[in-house]
């Protein structure tokens, strides 16, 4: 199978403190795992200590950091929270401070806020257009009402095991296509 060896980075796409992207991102890897398909990851941004775009000379160790892991990576599945009907700031610098690195390759988009992240989810998909990422169709939706306890702590709905299962197989199955734009 082509695309047993894609790298697929899980991107936490929130860094503030309280965030509840680690266990979205988490359950996400938990059922990208048992797929067997290809090597998923999770890529926290926060762990990059990333400068604000435009206020750096692009020197920073984390920058480089950044770029590198994204370069190691086939495709990506974003964790997308909504922030004022858009994506985080955090997420925004982070996708702005790379670019050949997100070149040619699919990323998915798991999404939540009060309306599912819908509105940040249709953000990011102009962002990843512009950086040559090709955004695939299926897309979990998660409800900060009901799929999470105090607005908190990640209970999913098992209805969304299939979207999930089906964004993971276009995501894959892109990655593998798109490398040959990348050789």
């Amino acid at each position: 199978m082509p695309n047993e060896n894609s790298n697929i980075g899980i991107i936490l796409g929130s860094t503030r403190k309280g965030r509840v992207s680690p266990q979205v991102g988490e359950w996400v890897k938990g059922i990208a795992d048992k797929r067997g398909d290809a090597n998923y990851e999770i890529v926290d941004i926060a762990d990059y200590q990333l400068p604000f775009f435009g206020t750096t000379d692009g020197t920073e160790p984390g920058i480089a950091a950044w770029n590198g892991k994204l370069a190691s990576l086939d495709g990506f599945v974003f964790i997308v929270s909504e922030y004022n009907h858009s994506i985080s700031g955090a997420l925004k610098n982070a996708l702005d401070l790379a670019r050949e690195a997100w070149n040619n390759k699919a990323a998915g988009i798991v999404s939540y806020g009060s309306t599912g992240g819908a509105r940040a989810a249709e953000h990011l998909r102009g962002i990843c257009g512009e950086l040559l990422i090709a955004d695939v169709k299926v897309h979990p939706t998660l409800s900060i009402f009901t799929d999470f306890e105090n607005f908190s702590t990640f209970k999913p709905a098992d209805l969304h095991l299939n979207n999930v299962n089906l964004m993971l197989d276009q995501v894959v199955a892109w990655s593998g296509a798109l490398k040959v734009l990348r050789k």
